[in-house]
């Protein structure tokens, strides 16, 4: 397979992890639910093509995510990977769920905005943290990690530009509540590299550093590559990515697809970036998946590479 010629530099990180979302947050947004063996099958396939991270499925209540109701059945059979592999959890209950299946790797789903906040999380910006606070809390204690999303971190499509500095505001409290990794999300594709770079540097300025911080970028007005290099220039040296660009947000229409994995890991190889990461297997496992929901993939590369 076809594969990018490879010019490195210096001035990147030697390393990338990608942090794969396509089995939580692409298959939630999708409108086939898909079988438990599907599922479990598509996580093992991501694991096998060297993602180092990879994001199973969500403990959110059926009723919210009807696409993940069965989050118990497919991590009772991923049982063994269970530690390694992280589960979003919304609330006490879920972490409970999560916890008694053995996971030691959980995530919260945060909003940068008051009206997705409401809309998301029946909560206020403020409010939020009431939630929050013990779920990440009890988490610590019980030695799992934790990652928090911070959604709309660039634009909400009913509010519009986001201030920056009620973002890191934002950021700035959860990780004061102990979490090991923040995931700023650009969740309706609005962003341009100049705001990665103005957003990265106020929470460097605020004492959050680029190796705490995540980027999230969807691809809604093509800008999530371009994005992501900006941040990759800036020193974040983690990326959320969705196998063939799979979802988008299920609370907020005009968020489209994730980045592609398969785009970043090209565009990533190509720089002389190490990521773990065999394309070939990565392809062929999005166009399995892409078969299971009976539509192509997004991905360019996908496209480019199977065309």
């Amino acid at each position: 397979m076809r594969t990018p010629d490879v010019v490195p530099d210096p001035a990147l990180p030697a390393r990338v992890t990608v942090y794969e979302v396509g089995p939580r947050d692409g298959l939630q947004n999708e409108d086939v639910t898909l079988p438990a063996d599907v599922k479990v099958a598509f996580v093992r396939r991501l694991r096998a093509a060297g993602l180092p991270i990879v994001e199973a499925t969500s403990f959110v209540h059926p009723r919210w995510v009807p696409q993940l109701a069965d989050a118990e059945e497919v991590m009772g059979a991923l049982v063994d990977d269970a530690p390694s592999l992280p589960v979003l959890v919304p609330n006490q209950r879920g972490l409970e769920r999560a916890i008694a299946l053995g996971v030691r790797h959980v995530a919260v789903f945060g909003s940068a905005t008051e009206t997705f906040a409401r809309r998301n999380l029946n909560r206020g910006l403020d409010d939020q943290f009431a939630m929050f606070e013990p779920v990440v809390r009890a988490a610590v204690d019980a030695g799992i990690a934790v990652r928090a999303y911070v959604s709309m971190c660039f634009g909400d499509p009913w509010e519009g530009p986001v201030p920056r500095d009620q973002v890191v505001a934002v950021g700035r409290r959860f990780a004061d509540l102990g979490i090991d990794q923040l995931s700023l999300g650009d969740t309706i594709g609005t962003g341009t590299p100049g705001q990665v770079v103005a957003l990265l540097d106020a929470f460097n300025a605020a004492g959050l550093p680029d190796d705490i911080l995540a980027m999230h970028f969807h691809d809604t007005y093509g800008q999530a590559l371009a994005n992501a290099y900006a941040a990759l220039r800036h020193g974040v040296t983690t990326f959320d990515a969705s196998a063939g660009g799979l979802g988008g947000c299920p609370y907020a229409e005009s968020a489209t697809g994730n980045l592609a994995t398969e785009d970043l890991v090209w565009m990533l190889h190509g720089l002389g970036i190490e990521t773990g990461v065999d394309l070939d297997l990565l392809v062929a496992t999005s166009q399995w998946m892409a078969t299971q929901l009976r539509r192509p993939p997004v991905g360019r590369v996908v496209a480019a590479l199977t065309g």
